[in-house]
């Protein structure tokens, strides 16, 4: 049974609210706001004070966001890939949820309780939205991204060229949990003990 509500959303979407209206407004609202933070098209000067060229704001994200509507694949990996981001962000909530039956009864700060758990939250969703849009985004064929890459690691874990990546990556990650890690830490050791070295004592008498 077809709802009055469940109408007029078909009708919004044969009208192009799903696939024009509401994409144009999304790019349109964050390029905008991308220049309105950085200013990198220079700013007005009145009374000694800054302000942005919000006209010239305005007019680039209106043509970026037409630019993107133009463009039909564009737009479609949006609808495609916006409502499974949503989705697992509202995963996530539900366990954060589940996570505050066993904490105390106040406001739960997960970077406070472990920041390493934090850390591990982030690569997650990270992992997740490059994964939502390499599973959004496809060739001609009509094949995803991701399957298409799930494919070549398939065909080629056994390879040299496979292994090369894996070492690379494995490089990086302890390259920079050296240098955030230890490194981070014995540079605040020392400069610490350096500050306590150097801060004379007081003698009596």
């Amino acid at each position: 049974m077809v709802t009055p509500l469940g109408k007029a959303v078909e009708f919004f979407r044969e009208f192009g609210m799903f696939d024009i209206v509401l994409p144009f407004l999304l790019v349109f609202a964050i390029v905008y706001a991308v220049l309105e933070k950085t200013k990198i098209l220079g700013v007005t000067k009145h009374k000694n004070e800054e302000y942005t060229n919000k006209n010239l704001d305005a007019v680039v994200a209106f043509v970026v966001a037409m630019l993107v509507v133009a463009a039909a694949n564009i737009t479609r990996v949006i609808n495609e890939a916006l409502p499974n981001i949503i989705l697992l962000l509202i995963v996530l909530v539900s366990f954060l949820v589940l996570v505050g039956v066993f904490a105390k009864t106040e406001e739960l700060n997960v970077y406070g309780w472990h920041a390493k758990l934090n850390v591990f939250f982030a690569v997650i969703l990270f992992l997740g939205v490059v994964i939502i849009f390499l599973g959004a985004i496809r060739n001609k064929a009509g094949k995803s991204w991701l399957e298409l890459t799930f494919n070549w690691i398939v065909e080629q874990w056994q390879g040299p060229v496979f292994a090369s990546i894996i070492i690379f990556i494995l490089a990086i990650v302890t390259i920079v949990w050296l240098t955030t890690g230890k490194g981070g830490s014995n540079g605040k050791n020392e400069g610490s003990s350096g500050r306590q070295q150097g801060t004379p004592q007081p003698t009596s008498g």
